[in-house]
């Protein structure tokens, strides 16, 4: 596989996670990244606890499995960086092939968030070793099961051109509009996000500065 031409310089890197921030969101996406926002509720005390077990940084080996933990992840191609929970690399005529792991504290999800985030950790393996990385899996805390990804064109495409949109939505000023819908269940930043009360487009600290300025 032919190495990508860089199209990112190290100053418009964006972290991995913000994909599936904002594949799941915008709004929680762009609170998080520009906002600096954040918020511990259960639901995030358990992820935070399961993606520590799997960021130890270990390295083990059983057979022909070599499975790393906590693996930096780039693509100057895309503008990401992060870590993967998990990279097994597995023997295969002589190489080891990568397959990514990451971990989820809930359950499987109908919408694509975390198969775009699982699918971006495999285009930065490709761009950084000169190989193919056709499947990934999703392993749910709630199951305690692997979900086997497949890394098809259309998740590629897909991916490729939502990491495009979170770019561009953190070089903006401001806000996406509240989602004020189911995705509001649960999320721990919903007090920082008010979405029955902020205008749309509004930029909470922007906001807040408003109520602060008015006699």
């Amino acid at each position: 596989m032919p190495p990508s031409m860089p199209e990112y310089s190290e100053d418009d890197f964006i972290q991995l996670s913000a994909l599936q921030h904002y594949a799941h969101c915008p709004r929680q996406c762009a609170l998080i990244h520009l906002d600096m926002a954040w918020s511990e509720n259960v639901y995030t005390a358990e992820g935070r606890l399961l993606h520590a077990k799997a960021d130890s940084g270990a390295v083990e080996i059983r057979g022909d499995v070599k499975t790393v933990t906590g693996l930096s992840l780039r693509s100057t191609r895309h503008g990401i960086s992060g870590k993967a929970d998990v990279v097994e690399f597995h023997r295969q005529d002589g190489s080891w092939r990568p397959f990514p792991v990451e971990y989820k504290r809930g359950r499987p999800k109908k919408q694509d968030s975390d198969r775009i985030q699982l699918c971006m950790q495999a285009l930065c393996l490709e761009e950084m070793l000169s190989v193919s990385v056709p499947c990934g899996a999703l392993f749910y805390g709630k199951t305690r099961r692997r979900e086997e990804v497949l890394f098809t064109e259309e998740l590629r495409e897909k991916t490729t051109a939502l990491a495009r949109e979170t770019h561009d939505l953190l070089r903006r000023i401001g806000l996406p509009p509240p989602a004020d819908d189911e995705r509001c269940r649960g999320c721990s930043l919903l007090d920082h996000c008010l979405p029955q009360l902020l205008p749309a487009g509004g930029r909470a600290s922007r906001y807040l500065e408003g109520l602060l300025e008015q006699p």
